[in-house]
């Protein structure tokens, strides 16, 4: 698991991105990943798989 903050999430487009603690990354994450509701400012933890374009939060729970 990772530890990260929710750098920014549009409720109505249903994406954001998350901000990893460690590593400063940032993470994209759809609607699909989330586990719990998150807000910008959010602490998280999450896994990553490869998506797309890139990895991607996934399984992504308020800590």
């Amino acid at each position: 698991m990772n530890n990260g903050t929710v750098k920014f999430f549009n409720t109505e487009k249903g994406f954001g991105f998350i901000k990893d603690d460690n590593t400063n990354q940032e993470y994209f994450v759809h609607v699909t990943g989330l586990v719990d509701e998150v807000r910008e400012n959010d602490k998280v933890t999450y896994e990553l798989q490869e998506g797309r374009k890139g990895l991607n939060a996934v399984n992504v729970k308020r800590a």
